[in-house]
């Protein structure tokens, strides 16, 4: 397989978007990449495919500008681009929830990484024995590809569903530590800020989302394969898509 995807985002301010935009249209272009990169007033949003040599040279160019020096890019292998052709697109979110846009300056959600949360997962509570609930904050079609177990999803058609659901719930969450979970971190990210927002006391964010669980930890505690938004469609935990082949 010699075709590397990236995925991967940042809540930063953003005021040069047109500036950006063309930018890093023509330098994904002259890289042969194929996929999207959004750009929102919050931040930006990057789900690239190609060579080993392109994705390092756009990453190794995105990461001169201090804005995006600690991008981390979540990688899998494939054996063709699983985008058809490169967009860089103004967005007025990097993710819609139709909520007051994240502001970066106030900093980022709580996070716990992959090892620990199984840890958690392992025993059953959090290290100070709080019973830990997943809350899966993606959409109904990807939540029936996989989830972890005994997770908590609000069957919501789109993201912006999402915080009027929740807030039917709230009184759930008390006495419990909450880690709110998604493909690659973008959703959870948002969602956990909103809930610290709204008063949920202990929430955190699975840091990389599901893709970073399964590199880092494989599939514990997790059943089923991810959904993606491009034509792999889903991928086990091994990373690799889970039809064996891709969906045009």
């Amino acid at each position: 397989m010699s075709v590397v995807n990236i995925s991967c985002y940042k809540f930063v301010s953003l005021a040069d978007r047109e500036v950006l935009k063309a930018d890093l249209t023509a330098r994904c272009l002259a890289l042969d990449l194929k996929g999207t990169i959004l750009l929102a007033p919050e931040g930006i949003n990057v789900f690239l495919a190609g060579s080993r040599a392109a994705i390092d040279a756009i990453v190794t160019h995105l990461r001169a500008d201090p804005r995006f020096g600690d991008l981390a890019p979540k990688e899998s292998l494939s054996a063709e681009p699983p985008f058809k052709r490169m967009r860089v697109r103004l967005k007025k979110e990097i993710i819609t929830m139709k909520h007051p846009l994240i502001r970066p300056e106030a900093g980022r959600a709580p996070s716990v990484a992959a090892a620990t949360l199984k840890q958690w997962l392992d025993r059953g509570c959090d290290d100070e024995g709080r019973p830990v609930v997943m809350l899966d904050t993606r959409n109904d079609y990807e939540v029936a590809a996989g989830t972890f177990e005994n997770a908590v999803d609000y069957d919501i058609g789109i993201f912006s569903e999402f915080p009027p659901r929740l807030a039917e719930h709230l009184a759930d969450y008390a006495g419990k530590t909450v880690v709110s979970f998604c493909t690659g971190g973008i959703r959870c990210e948002k969602a956990a800020i909103h809930m610290k927002e709204i008063g949920i006391e202990r929430v955190y964010q699975l840091e990389g989302g599901i893709l970073k669980y399964f590199e880092e930890v494989g599939g514990a505690h997790y059943r089923g394969d991810c959904f993606v938004f491009d034509a792999r469609e889903t991928l086990s935990e091994d990373l690799q898509p889970a039809s064996g082949r891709l969906h045009r």
